[in-house]
């Protein structure tokens, strides 16, 4: 097969492990910069280019989109499923987990289970906001933030009320969740292959960091999963319509709930501390994929 891994960086190591994972098996792997593609769209004959000369004859993509890419880098996957090329992940379900808000709306419809979450636009309706998450402690998350930045936890209600009223006069989208104390800052994450979880791991946030990701000091050791959270996670996962993703979970006193489901999730630190092949089992999930998809089409 021939597989093109869409990434701004061919040294970052989960574009470096997918890219082996693939040779390894004997496919034929190019990375190529998602931002630097452009697009002729056109009805009958639409094209990715890309340093001037169409991209043709591909099997399949594996977006690596990204937060800050997220419109440009869904537009080259669009395109690509518009030529028919096979993607893990669409680019409707990449837009979707990145929209925090939509995110947990579409979650709590599906009965995941869930923070309690509040939003709200006017700063007129703060203390309804606070009292609707169970007041403090409770966490305040930009919607905008990523890896952990732009997530504050508030321990009393003036302070609160403090950083919301800052956030909203910078005219900053957010979301007010309650604290999930007993987690005790660590979460899991779960990495979602196709309908499994095929590692897990958990990471627990440096002493006096209620975040638990890891380039923040955090650490990590390999979990075990219940049933309950390790059916909440494939359930996340589907709900985006993504068939790889990391998806986080905190264990709470009511069972899992979710925190994000991510659609570019890292393979570093999730190959490290469970010792599992995640790059293999992708490129595996790819080749079931088409094999797949060619019967269906042989049908």
């Amino acid at each position: 097969m021939k597989i093109i891994i869409l990434s701004r960086d061919s040294t970052l190591y989960s574009t470096r492990r997918l890219k082996e994972a693939g040779e390894a098996l004997g496919h034929e792997m190019r990375v190529i910069d998602h931002m630097r593609c452009y697009m002729d769209i056109t009805s009958h004959d639409p094209k990715v280019l890309y340093q001037g000369t169409p991209i043709t004859d591909v099997d399949a993509i594996i977006p690596r989109i990204g937060a800050s890419n997220t419109f440009y880098g869904a537009a080259v996957v669009r395109q690509f499923e518009i030529m028919g090329v096979f993607t893990p992940n669409s680019s409707q379900a990449i837009t979707r987990s990145r929209d925090k808000l939509s995110s947990l709306q579409l979650l709590a419809r599906r009965g995941i289970g869930l923070p309690v979450t509040g939003f709200a636009h006017s700063t007129q309706d703060i203390d309804g906001l606070i009292d609707l998450v169970g007041g403090a402690p409770l966490v305040i998350k930009l919607l905008e933030g990523t890896q952990g930045i732009g997530v504050v936890l508030a321990e009393t209600y003036q302070a609160a009320k403090s950083v919301i009223e800052a956030f909203r006069g910078l005219d900053a989208n957010i979301l007010v969740q309650e604290y999930i104390k007993e987690a005790k800052g660590a979460d899991i994450r779960c990495f979602v292959v196709g309908d499994k979880v095929i590692a897990s791991m958990k990471r627990q946030g440096a002493a006096g960091e209620f975040r638990s990701n890891l380039h923040r000091g955090g650490s990590a050791s390999k979990a075990k999963l219940t049933p309950e959270e390790r059916s909440t996670a494939v359930r996340a996962a589907k709900a985006m319509g993504l068939r790889i993703a990391g998806v986080d979970l905190l264990r709470s006193n009511h069972g899992p709930v979710v925190m994000e489901v991510n659609s570019s999730p890292g393979l570093e630190g999730i190959e490290k501390y469970t010792n599992i092949d995640v790059g293999t089992k992708i490129i595996n999930f790819i080749e079931k994929s088409l094999q797949a998809r060619a019967a269906q089409d042989g049908k």
